[in-house]
Parts: C-alpha cells; structure tokens; sequence
C-alpha cells in the first residue's frame, strides 16, 4: 500500500483501533481518526489534522467524511454496554451509517472488522449484528469490501489471567478445546496488508494454538502460582447460555458471547509473531508494577 492512500479509521480508541493508528502513524500513512472527543487521540500523538470529530449513531456527523477517502477501516463495535445502545444500534447501524457515507463518496475499499466464526452463531446476539452489517458490506456499492473476522483478542484472554491470580481457574468441559488468540498489533499489521488484498472474507488468528488448559497453565507459570484448574460440566455452560438469552443484551450480551464461543474448537489461519506468556507478562507488569 502506498503511504499516500488516504484512509478513514473509525473506532480508533478502541482495543485494535489503537494498534491501528499506531502503527499507522508509525509508518507515516496518510489517515484520518474518528472520535467522538479528541483527547484520547492526542493523547497518542495525533495531530488536529488527522482527527475528525463525529458520532458514528449520528448520520448527520458523519457528513463529508469519506470525501478523498480511498479506504475506510471499521473497529466500530461494542465490547461492553455503555450509553444504553444495544449492538444492532452500534454493531449494525452505526457501522451502516458509515457505510453509507463511503458509498456516496466513493470509497474504493471498506474493511470491516468482524469475528471469528460469526456466521455460525447467529443466536448469538452482538454476533448477529455483526454479521447483518458484513453481509450489508459484501453487497454495497463499494468497489472492494472486505470483512476480516479475527479469533479472540488477547486483551480477552486477560479473564483466564485474572482468575489465576485469584488462585485457581474454571473451565468448561475437560478444558481441551482450542484456540489461537491474536495480538492486537499482528491483527492491526493484517489489517493493514489487506488493503492490498482483493480478498473479500479473511479469518485470522495468532501463531500459537492453545488448549484453555494450557492457557490457564501459561497464566500461572507467569504469575508463578502454583496451578489450580477447576473443570466445570459442560451441561453448566449450556444452562448459562440458556439463560443469558433470556436476560437483557445490556446485562448478559458477553456472558452469552463467551458462554457460545467456548462450544467448540476456535482455530483460525495462523499469523503474526506475538506470545500469549509474553502479553501476559506484560500485562503482570501495567497491573502490578511493584
């Protein structure tokens, strides 16, 4: 991709949408961040000229912003409920009223950043409106869509972490199902690659596949604690889930998220170079210093 090709990040603030704009700026691209308010932007490095203000559940805000713009990229999405939107009104719509504003300029590639697998949890309910809008995306005017659906972060991964610390983690099932969680900076450097791909749908996951056991194991050997694993009847999860759908989407929307993703085996293509023990380090250090 050519440093010149100007682009669009909307969700910028968030876990990848930091990563993004870091390595953005790091590479001297060409961008422009959306945010609601400046100041977290700013406090990265951003320049007034390289933010533009605006409310992506506001249509009205988002006029003019794709004027020029050659691509947009998409983190817009809810991890936890905040300011009583739900994920059709942010997942969905939002995302939609963005992409509506790219159509009318022109935009020449839009990517959207999914999740892994989420076409097959469509009961799932901020799966669903995740993948209302890829499947709006994949039939938009726009000369090149792109939705890349990424395994579970590594910022996700920080729950097993936390219940090590606490002394002993709980898994469902016999704890051998599998994963690979990815990094958000290799998920921000593959982003960026696909800019130039013509690919329209990309999985993604980490380079390392774990079992939750292993992850659980990996999170001890960091905090140098001595493992204590608890397996939980698969029959519990199921009954967590059944009940989390019957719950409001503001209190149970990740509960039901988790409850449904640790089913099955979520093993993606592999990529990037980051360890989970290395984040996990890391994370020791930002949350006990001393």
């Amino acid at each position: 991709m050519k440093s010149s090709t100007k682009i669009l990040l909307a969700g910028a603030t968030g876990y990848l949408g930091m990563h993004l704009t870091k390595q953005l700026q790091q590479h001297g691209y060409d961008f422009q961040a959306l945010a609601r308010s400046p100041e977290k932007l700013k406090a990265m490095g951003l320049h007034d000229e390289q933010i533009r203000i605006a409310q992506v559940t506001e249509p009205a805000s988002l006029k003019g912003c794709c004027e020029g713009v050659e691509v947009v990229i998409s983190c817009v999405g809810i991890t936890r409920q905040r300011d009583g939107l739900s994920y059709m009104d942010v997942d969905y719509q939002a995302n939609l009223n963005l992409l509506l504003e790219a159509e009318r300029a022109g935009v020449k590639r839009f990517i959207y950043i999914s999740a892994f697998n989420a076409p097959k949890f469509q009961t799932v309910r901020i799966l669903k409106a995740k993948e209302q809008f890829a499947n709006r995306l994949l039939i938009s005017t726009i000369a090149s869509p792109c939705v890349i659906r990424p395994n579970g972060f590594f910022s996700d991964m920080t729950e097993f972490y936390k219940m090590a610390k606490r002394g002993r983690v709980y898994l469902f099932g016999t704890g051998q199902l599998k994963l690979n969680p990815i990094h958000g900076d290799d998920l921000a450097n593959f982003c960026i690659e696909a800019i130039d791909s013509n690919q329209k749908e990309l999985d993604v996951g980490g380079p390392q596949i774990l079992t939750h056991r292993e992850i659980a194991k990996v999170a001890f050997r960091v905090l140098q604690q001595p493992e204590k694993i608890t397996c939980l009847p698969d029959w519990l999860r199921k009954g967590v889930l059944a009940v989390a759908r019957l719950l409001p989407v503001q209190v149970a929307g990740p509960v039901e998220f988790f409850a449904a993703a640790t089913a099955q085996d979520m093993v993606a293509p592999v990529y990037g170079q980051h360890t989970l023990e290395a984040f996990y380090t890391s994370y020791a250090r930002s949350t006990d210093p001393n």
